[in-house]
């Protein structure tokens, strides 16, 4: 995963582009995707897609032709979507396009103005105070074109269609654990799928954030809606501090379910309700398409200090470590997922416990034992909707009572140990 990030770190990605083709190479050198592609202009709900941005150079000189800004030593210097511009400015002039961060005096920030033609530069803010007046030539030779939005999709066949959704994005430029930890960790999860025999099929996603998202769900949004039961938007996952997790909109889906039982084993893991959302879990979730996505992060975007910035650099934000700590973990989220039942109870109403002598005869109150009220208050979930993990949950057991009260059910044949999500497909 190292290997490849470090592979994947220069590429200048954008929405669209010669950057998202060559990301899209890369990871179709490692895994089987298909390759979608969004024409340039085309409605997919309330947006358009946009035209395709090439940039070839971008620079700032001074009186002297220095270059105080220069594109091809670090791509965050341009504003993302920049339109060509070739001029020269003076120092006010200059000043009110060029963006820093007071806070962060050595980093440059990550700008971009997809949906509106603009141009701009990015600088240190040390190396912004630093500027003397006089006359500056700022140019930057990139291009609009009709295109493709393009996508990377990876589906993995399981034994039931119920699907397991997992996305992750590639148009950032060189940001790493913003960006390319995702890639990566996603990359190789899929991998490791490709090598199990699952009940889930799998559906990897490496899109464009936002518009890729809404793109793919604008063409495959009933599909979706009607076979995926869990799903989560990988991102931020390549540091090495801790676990977070931003829920589902859906609060009590088994995405959140399993995230958290796994999460739940780690120390001072983050849990974010949907108010906080700012990724593609926003689209996944939206309005009309509810399905049950989750963000798995380690720190969350926007809450380490790097974030959308220069400083966000392979080996120092995103390390080796860090990078298998994720994995393993949402190998074992999978593997929580793939080993959870969906009971259904046998009977209409309750059943007659009494003829199963787990009932008392003699009716006062008081009389019903705690144990058995646990075995109804299970049992009263079994529905074939939710997994025995969800209904602990719900019930408010433990395992230990859930192992002895599931005996009892499967005993006296009170439930149906479905393993799919919805009996009535199977």
């Amino acid at each position: 995963m190292y290997k490849l990030a470090k592979k994947l770190w220069p590429i200048n990605r954008s929405l669209t582009g010669k950057g998202v083709d060559k990301t899209l190479a890369i990871i179709k050198k490692e895994l089987p995707i298909k390759i979608l592609n969004f024409k340039s202009g085309s409605k997919v709900f309330d947006w358009k897609i946009p035209n395709v941005w090439e940039i070839k150079d971008a620079w700032v000189t001074d009186e002297k032709n220095k270059k105080i800004i220069d594109f091809r030593k670090n791509n965050l210097h341009v504003v993302g979507y920049s339109k060509y511009v070739n001029k020269k400015l003076n120092l006010k002039q200059l000043q009110n396009k060029i963006h820093f961060l007071k806070e962060q005096p050595t980093a440059i920030p990550y700008v971009t103005s997809y949906y509106k033609k603009d141009w701009g530069f990015c600088l240190e803010y040390n190396k912004f105070k630093k500027l003397k007046k006089g006359i500056y030539k700022a140019f930057i030779d990139s291009s609009f074109a009709k295109g493709n939005l393009k996508i990377g999709e990876l589906v993995i066949k399981g034994r039931s269609k119920k699907e397991i959704l997992v996305s992750t994005y590639l148009c950032h430029p060189s940001m790493a654990n913003n960006e390319i930890s995702g890639l990566v960790v996603s990359t190789y999860l899929a991998k490791w799928i490709r090598k199990k025999k699952t009940k889930y099929t799998y559906r990897f996603l490496f899109l464009p954030e936002t518009i890729g998202s809404i793109a793919y769900l604008s063409k495959m949004k009933n599909y979706l809606i009607k076979h995926v039961v869990a799903g989560y938007v990988l991102t931020c996952i390549g540091d090495e501090r801790n676990y977070s997790l931003l829920e589902s909109k859906a609060k009590e889906s088994l995405s959140n379910f399993a995230a958290r039982s796994i999460l739940q084993t780690k120390k001072k893991v983050k849990i974010y309700d949907w108010l906080t959302r700012g990724s593609d879990e926003r689209q996944f979730c939206s309005p009309g398409i509810d399905l049950p996505v989750a963000s798995i992060m380690r720190t969350k975007y926007g809450e380490y200090p790097e974030y959308h910035t220069s400083l966000d650099k392979i080996g120092k934000v995103v390390t080796k470590k860090g990078l298998n700590g994720s994995l393993f973990l949402l190998k074992k989220i999978i593997k929580e997922i793939e080993k959870q039942t969906f009971p259904i109870a046998t009977n209409y109403c309750e059943p007659f416990l009494t003829k199963k002598n787990l009932y008392p005869t003699i009716s006062k109150f008081g009389a019903v034992k705690s144990n058995i009220r646990k075995l109804l208050d299970f049992l009263s979930f079994c529905d074939g909707k939710n997994s025995v993990l969800q209904i602990q949950s719900f019930a408010k057991l433990n395992t230990i009572e859930v192992k002895e009260i599931m005996k009892k059910l499967i005993k006296y044949n009170l439930i149906k140990n479905n393993n799919y999500p919805l009996n009535k497909n199977y």
